[in-house]
């Protein structure tokens, strides 16, 4: 099955288990099923793994139209997590996060095209705003089959930025830490009441 053909079938079941809610409605980030990734260059040998384990948002979303607004996340900078604790105490510093004056990174979406598939937004880093644009999947739009039984969306988001953008110049000189970092977002996210 090539990929546009999975697109359609996806979108098509998307759009017919979405007919019980045909008006634009708020969804909530269930921080249990909420997992902020990235992916960077370390020096040529590996692409180094790390997460943020804190973060929440919302947004409304019209799955007649395959329309969103109003969408907003916040991540918490010091919850940055990479396994090893000297390193992510360096992240934690001045030279990549400075959680200590920055606490969080924001993304505020400001546009979503279902048919490309695109979600653009600004994107807030260290006190500095610059526009993103990631790919953005929605996997599955129905009812929770257990505990809370609402309506919940499963959204899948890939993308990439330049850090130094962001004023995030550590180790780029001399390729000692990428540039290019490589974004991956997993959600479930809950029809509010």
């Amino acid at each position: 099955m090539n990929k546009q053909l999975i697109r359609m079938v996806v979108g098509v079941s998307v759009f017919l288990g979405a007919q019980a809610w045909a008006a634009p409605q708020r969804f909530e980030i269930d921080e249990d099923h909420f997992s902020v990734g990235f992916l960077v260059d370390h020096i040529g040998y590996a692409q180094q793994l790390g997460q943020f384990l804190a973060g929440s948002g919302s947004f409304v979303y019209d799955p007649q139209t395959d329309t969103l607004s109003e969408g907003e996340v916040v991540v918490q900078a010091d919850s940055v997590f990479t396994n090893h604790g000297r390193r992510d105490r360096h992240l934690k510093g001045s030279d990549f996060l400075d959680v200590r004056d920055h606490d969080t990174l924001r993304f505020v979406a400001t546009d979503w095209d279902g048919q490309t598939q695109t979600l653009t937004g600004e994107l807030t880093i260290l006190g500095q705003t610059h526009t993103v644009a990631w790919r953005a999947t929605v996997n599955a739009l129905k009812d929770y089959p257990f505990g809370h039984g609402k309506p919940t969306l499963g959204i899948s988001v890939r993308g990439e930025l330049n850090r130094s953008e962001w004023g995030m110049t550590y180790g780029v000189e001399g390729e000692l830490v990428g540039d290019t970092v490589e974004v991956l977002i997993e959600l479930e996210a809950i029809a509010a009441d």
